[in-house]
């Protein structure tokens, strides 16, 4: 006949790695059948009802109450398993000495006087407290706990944003620090490769391919899964990107989630694109509109973001910034005309487009939203594409016929917003016989008109042909640039440069942190840290040569959450 006997303990706490062990060790007892061994929370006592153990006294057990529930083959066999747990409790660790470990997180980090981390894992309820903690003795904080109101991590990296310190959490469980592993961690080698990510799991498995590949990490960040929430709002995905950007030990990033809010994913792409080195993204079956967005490298799995990380951390991009110049435009200058010949060319300067201007107008749009009511008349960012239709209705196509393109040019160059004129100059059989003859001298013309009115005009132009052609590419790159202007054979290159000065003259290209910066010696230092919560994650650092101190830690005010509560105010004030 089953027997099953329930045994309270008041006030006993003991981490959850500890109580999984505890509860193996009784399963294999003589003659036990099941076992349950959970603090008392509601969610464990569901769980206890769930495999039928939840007895009428678990029922009544609090949520600092420790619950140890036996079901055997008869009552001498579960009072006998009963009978062991205190124990195997002090079996656990017999070669340590618990009484000397400090009861709280002001007593270890006395102790401990170089800990710059602490490490939680304790019941959500409770966690964010101790990080306030931590906090406030200045020391950075992983925080694998979770079930932690969204408030209190809004709250907590607030904080810490706040002193120049990161909150890694809740819920996170990996970290690379220095080449020591927080949480759950592969030990990988260093290398020129940093890693900011919201996936524990994600973290792990781009290090370790790293590692596999033959690169290596400077630092593994994680955030914690709600950091790219609305709510949220990225603060320490945002704080890691913005010190790896200044390590000058990390010469590529990865960044790793999966999908964030749209808005901030765009904040955290615009502070990425001034990271002043190359940005591998894989935002997790997120659609991306391009492979690659200046430094930034769009890949769609985690092994391609490893792969890709360290090609570039041994090549490099091989690629030099050009040089904007802001300064030359005068106030309220800010808008695009681009005035194409071709119309595929037209179309994909518009694609490339939408990764850096909120939205291009066009006669033959790719968004039918954005079409412009009048091909006649330009409005904000636009691109006419003057090869269709309802331009070549009775003339001759722009191609072999520069009249209307040049009437255009001219009346866009006397329009004080305009800050850039996007051309294609397509040769070949077929084409004007020497297009760049009528093109420049009516460029040079444009830009003396802004120039007479205070104003700089930059035009920007690709040249489709080849050196065999009749009209001889090179001749013509060499009249326009006469002209002044900026001239690739590639339209990428050139729609490219047009969409970062853009950019730059609408205020978007700097993002200014609202953040104190994180000190980088924090990182560089060695680790040493105090551990909250799950013993193993202390036997861990220790194994990597990490100081480490375990607190023999216990809910405030015996788990009454009212008096804790009172009792933290009387900290804050």
């Amino acid at each position: 006949m089953t027997v099953i006997k329930t045994e309270i303990r008041r006030g006993a706490y003991f981490d959850s790695a500890v109580l999984m062990k505890l509860q193996r060790s009784l399963l294999e007892l003589p003659g036990v059948q099941d076992t349950g061994v959970v603090m008392g929370t509601d969610s464990n006592k569901d769980l206890l009802e769930h495999i039928h153990l939840l007895s009428p006294e678990a029922a009544t057990a609090r949520p600092d109450d420790l619950i140890i529930v036996v079901s055997a083959e008869d009552a001498a066999a579960a009072s006998a398993a009963v009978g062991k747990v205190d124990e195997l409790l002090a079996a656990r660790r017999p070669s340590e000495d618990t009484t000397r470990r400090p009861k709280s997180t002001e007593q270890a980090f006395k102790m401990l006087p170089e800990a710059g981390w602490i490490l939680i894992s304790v019941a959500g309820r409770y966690a964010a407290a101790v990080a306030r903690q931590a906090l406030r003795d200045g020391k950075h904080v992983f925080l694998f706990s979770d079930n932690v109101l969204v408030e209190e991590e809004i709250a907590l990296k607030q904080q810490a944003s706040a002193a120049g310190l990161l909150v890694m959490g809740p819920d996170c469980g990996t970290a690379l620090i220095g080449g020591i592993g927080l949480g759950f961690a592969n030990q990988v080698r260093r290398g020129p490769i940093g890693v900011v990510a919201a996936a524990g799991t994600g973290l792990q498995h781009v290090t370790a391919r790293i590692h596999q590949l033959g690169g290596g990490i400077t630092h593994g960040i994680g955030t914690g899964g709600r950091d790219l929430s609305e709510k949220v709002g990225a603060v320490t995905f945002r704080q890691a990107l913005d010190l790896l950007s200044r390590d000058p030990q990390t010469k590529v990033i990865v960044l790793v989630s999966k999908p964030p809010a749209p808005g901030v994913a765009e904040e955290v792409l615009k502070l990425a694109r001034q990271a002043g080195k190359p940005v591998v993204v894989n935002f997790i079956a997120r659609a991306n509109s391009a492979t690659r967005l200046d430094n930034l490298y769009f890949v769609n799995t985690l092994d391609a973001a490893a792969e890709l990380a360290v090609e570039l951390a041994e090549k490099g991009t091989g690629e030099a910034e050009p040089e904007l110049g802001l300064e030359r435009f005068a106030p309220g200058q800010k808008y695009l005309r681009g005035l194409y010949s071709g119309g595929t060319l037209a179309y994909e300067a518009q694609h490339i487009l939408t990764g850096y201007l909120p939205r291009v107008y066009a006669n033959a749009p790719i968004n039918k939203e954005l079409k412009m009511p009048n091909a006649n008349i330009s409005q904000e960012h636009c691109i006419v594409d003057l090869g269709e239709d309802e331009f070549t209705q009775g003339r001759l196509h722009p191609m072999m016929d520069n009249d209307l393109r040049i009437r255009r040019l001219l009346e866009e160059a006397d329009d004080p917003s305009v800050a850039v004129i996007m051309l294609d100059v397509v040769i070949g059989f077929g084409s004007h016989p020497d297009p760049a003859s009528e093109l420049a001298p009516a460029i040079e013309k444009a830009r003396a008109k802004a120039q007479a009115a205070g104003r700089f005009l930059e035009v920007a132009a690709v040249v489709t042909g080849t050196d065999t052609d009749p009209q001889v590419l090179q001749s013509q790159i060499d009249q326009l640039k006469a002209a002044g202007v900026w001239v690739s054979t590639s339209n990428e290159a050139v729609v490219r440069y047009v969409g970062r000065l853009l950019r730059a003259l609408e205020g978007a290209a700097m993002v200014k942190s609202p953040f104190k910066p994180v000190d980088l010696a924090s990182l560089e230092k060695p680790l040493a840290a105090v551990n909250v919560g799950l013993e193993s994650f202390a036997e861990n650092l220790a194994a990597q040569g990490a100081p480490v101190v375990q607190v023999d830690w216990r809910p405030p005010a015996g788990g009454n959450e009212r008096l804790a509560a009172i009792l933290e105010r009387m900290k804050q004030s």
